[in-house]
């Protein structure tokens, strides 16, 4: 299946969620996104989009991994950037 955001967000890594801090968003698929300054959720369900969450950071996000702990981190993309540990709240 094709996905595409007209205007681009500027896709940049990208991930499948495997952990358990956020059962919900296990097989989802996260993308950093340059433009859009956000890390991307899209839900699948085979090979199909089936919905997307955009989670504002306020900053360019280079791109997006799973840690080991199973928190979603982020790479910020300015000359001081910074990574991003998403956890649930509390």
């Amino acid at each position: 299946a094709i996905y595409h955001w007209t205007p681009s967000i500027a896709p940049s890594g990208m991930t499948f969620y495997t952990g358990n801090l956020f059962p919900a968003w296990r097989g989802n698929l996260l993308l950093g996104a340059l433009v859009a300054q956000s890390v991307v959720r899209l839900t699948l369900e085979g090979t199909r989009v089936t919905g997307e969450e955009r989670l504002a950071m306020g900053a360019r996000v280079r791109d997006v991994r799973q840690g080991p702990d199973g928190a979603v981190y982020a790479l910020t993309d300015q000359s001081d950037g910074a990574i991003l540990r998403l956890t649930p709240a509390p």
